[in-house]
């Protein structure tokens, strides 16, 4: 075996070792920035932190969201990769919902 067939398997090995270290950090997602992006686009309608004092009697408040779903958070991953008619189309990032994600299960 010569020293340019080892250089794909290198690569390849390289993107393993990336993958198994950067990926699983970033798939958790962060309740803060999940908070921030919450306030930012979900609390015109929901009650998103302890504090907040306005929303629409339309829209559960997060914490009631969380219940009715047993805290089982996998669902709102698949909800917020589409659009829905009573919520305006925010074209999350999956790290965005991920965020998200964490922040719910924070609550």
């Amino acid at each position: 075996m010569n020293r340019l067939s080892l250089i794909p398997r290198l690569a390849f090995a390289g993107g393993l070792v990336l993958l198994t270290t950067v990926v699983p950090a970033a798939a958790f997602g962060d309740k803060e920035e999940g908070r921030t992006i919450a306030t930012r686009w979900c609390s015109a309608c929901h009650v998103v932190t302890a504090g907040q004092q306005q929303a629409s009697v339309d829209a559960p408040p997060f914490v009631e969201i969380k219940k009715r779903h047993d805290g089982k958070m996998d669902f709102l991953e698949a909800f917020l990769t589409q659009s829905h008619p009573n919520m305006p189309d925010m074209n999350l990032t999956y790290l965005e919902i991920r965020n998200l994600v964490a922040y719910f299960e924070s609550l």
